[in-house]
């Protein structure tokens, strides 16, 4: 828990998931619009340490001067649940959280091959290095 802590344990690095999974939003301008109004300077350390733990790889979209996307690797769309239980959570236990919408649960889940499989099974929790792919 000390690990993971250490990466995702700040009040902005699930949010930054939060976007990218949630939100679709892919660049760095994009991510900056989030609600709760993240400095820039906390956005780029926030990815960089999101990057460098193999969460989230950047990939440049233009190249003068260079920009790059950023996209959840595998690891990264795997924190789903855990996000969508920290919703619940607080949805149950602070009046104030808003809840997330069940249609963007569904839209996301099935974006990204989260839903239940043929058996019932949950899909998607254990991604190989070919899984996953954002679109």
């Amino acid at each position: 828990m000390s690990r993971v802590l250490d990466v995702l344990g700040d009040k902005w690095s699930l949010l930054v998931v939060r976007d990218l999974l949630w939100a679709d939003k892919h660049l760095f301008n994009e991510l900056m619009q989030c609600q709760e109004g993240i400095p820039s300077s906390v956005l780029a350390d926030r990815l960089k340490r999101l990057e460098d733990a193999g969460i989230v790889v950047k990939t440049p979209y233009q190249q003068k001067p260079v920009r790059y996307a950023y996209r959840l690797t595998p690891a990264g769309i795997a924190l789903h649940p855990l996000l969508k239980e920290i919703v619940q959570w607080g949805s149950a236990h602070f009046p104030d959280t808003s809840k997330v919408p069940e249609e963007l649960m569904r839209r996301v889940e099935q974006r990204y091959g989260l839903g239940r499989g043929p058996a019932g099974r949950r899909r998607g929790t254990r991604a190989g290095p070919d899984r996953h792919q954002n679109p």
